[in-house]
């Protein structure tokens, strides 16, 4: 008989369309899910989304009693990890979603995110720390390490192959959402400066958000928009052929866990040019095998991208050395046939 997960958190999600589908594929689990059902996208709707929150144990509960799923996993130590660690049952995996999950930094809300996280650590049989950079901030508040599992779920290179581009200008992507906090704005200007230097160029931008009228205006307004594409919300699908086809993978967060979206670029031949902290950091060294750049330094930003042009025979050997260290250590059917793994073994202590 197949072993049931119920996996809390939001199902729409690439990630966690990954990890469900990995869990199919390796563990032969059949999986349940469970999500909060009000946007986060008003004043409103948030105010709801708090008291859809407070009453969700008893949903989680009444699934659990419906549906006799085997053990319950769930993102986001902030949110659907502790709904995951109240919820009574055992074993219980949850993921860190971001370098530390305590986000926005400022929020009125953070001391009451630091008692939920330190809860459902606390509660958890296994706690999944995508990246190196997630360690850290569980080390500090002295989570037990014996229970974490430092693994990215990995790509699947079947999908993200190596493809080499012999174009002779920049051929730039940028995969993110199109949110503030990805640095768009910074992204363009650089690319106005290349343009003032007439340096060719095209520049995909991938995927939408609140911001896609203000980028394109922007991009308007800098005399770049004939450089420019914005393809909008693509099928995932897509997203491996326009990888290939360009040459440079640029993004720059403020703020980073373990990007997927850089594993997809460097395992499909796009040398990375990306912001310089902790979560960029674990995997990029500067002008090495990419480069690192300063949050919002468009200036950096530009003579970067000449540079790492002009060093031709600098970036084939990073592009090179990126599809290997991705085929050795984010290898969706290896990394994911590990994590499925894990559980059918917390699953086995449990019931032996």
């Amino acid at each position: 008989m197949k072993r049931k997960i119920l996996f809390l958190g939001e199902s729409y999600r690439a990630d966690a369309i990954t990890w469900m589908k990995g869990l199919k594929e390796f563990g032969n689990f059949e999986i349940t899910t469970w999500e909060l059902q009000t946007p986060n996208n008003s004043k409103m709707n948030r105010f709801k989304r708090i008291l859809e929150y407070v009453f969700a144990p008893i949903s989680i509960r009444k699934i659990i009693l419906q549906q006799k799923p085997d053990m319950i996993i769930a993102e986001r130590t902030t949110s659907y990890g502790f709904l995951a660690g109240i919820s009574g049952m055992h074993p219980v995996a949850i993921a860190q979603q971001g370098r530390t999950d305590l986000w926005p930094e400022g929020s009125v809300l953070l001391p009451f995110k630091k008692i939920i996280q330190k809860h459902a650590f606390k509660k958890a049989d296994l706690i999944h720390a995508w990246g190196p950079v997630m360690t850290i901030s569980m080390r500090e508040i002295g989570v037990d390490m014996t229970k974490v599992l430092v693994l990215p779920k990995g790509i699947d290179l079947s999908l993200f192959y190596y493809s080499i581009t012999n174009s002779n200008k920049i051929e730039a992507i940028v995969t993110r959402s199109l949110q503030p906090e990805y640095r768009h704005d910074s992204i363009l200007k650089a690319f106005a400066i290349l343009y003032q230097k007439g340096i060719d160029f095209s520049l995909t931008i991938v995927g939408d958000g609140t911001r896609l009228q203000f980028l394109k205006d922007l991009a308007k307004d800098l005399q770049i928009e004939n450089k420019v594409i914005f393809t909008g919300r693509i099928p995932n699908t897509e997203l491996p052929k326009l990888l290939q086809q360009s040459n440079v993978y640029i993004s720059m967060p403020i703020t980073e866990g373990v990007s997927a979206s850089l594993f997809e670029a460097m395992a499909c031949g796009c040398y990375p040019v990306v912001s310089d902290i902790a979560g960029n950091q674990s995997w990029i060294k500067h002008r090495e095998n990419g480069q690192l750049i300063e949050i919002d330094n468009i200036e950096m930003l530009t003579e970067e991208l000449i540079w790492s042009f002009e060093n031709t025979e600098s970036r084939n050997q990073a592009i090179i050395r990126n599809r290997k260290f991705v085929e050795e250590n984010a290898n969706y059917d290896i990394n994911m046939k590990i994590i499925a793994d894990k559980y059918h073994e917390l699953l086995d202590s449990r019931n032996g």
